[in-house]
């Protein structure tokens, strides 16, 4: 009968596993970071109670100024930009990098002239409404 104290039991992640992660994180780090950053600025889209979609971007370090919304009706479409000049010896790499996102309309169901935007505390809102002969009428049965 065996000792419990001795018994090996290997672990979910056996130990050449783990140090190939942590070797791989490590030593490729400025790819790991890339990937990690590739969806910046994080978005949230969704449709609120009047049916107007609403676009939230979290750009934490960004004045007003530093950004543009453009609306290109002909295209069905809305970009958001940035344009930041960052110096590289500050050592920020997240916040404050240029971006530019643009979103299309392919259901042409919204009033992209229509749009308006708002920025407070780091929080651009996005508003996009529907348009009137997009919204669903109900039909009384005589």
């Amino acid at each position: 009968m065996s000792n419990p104290l001795t018994t090996f039991r290997p672990g979910l992640l056996g130990r050449s596993v783990f140090d190939d992660v942590l070797d791989s994180f490590f030593n490729d780090f400025p790819n790991h970071l890339k990937r990690s950053t590739q969806g910046y600025p994080v978005a949230d889209i969704y449709r609120d109670a009047a049916g107007n979609t609403v676009m939230e971007f979290a750009l934490a370090g960004f004045a007003k100024e530093d950004l543009k919304i453009e609306v290109k009706p002909e295209q069905r479409s809305i970009s958001v930009s940035a344009n930041s000049e960052v110096d590289p010896d500050d050592g920020r790499r997240i916040a404050r990098r240029s971006f530019q996102k643009t979103y299309v309309n392919y259901d042409d169901n919204l009033d992209l002239s229509g749009a308006n935007a708002s920025f407070q505390n780091g929080l651009l809102s996005v508003t996009v409404p529907i348009r009137p002969e997009a919204v669903p009428v109900s039909i009384d049965i005589k």
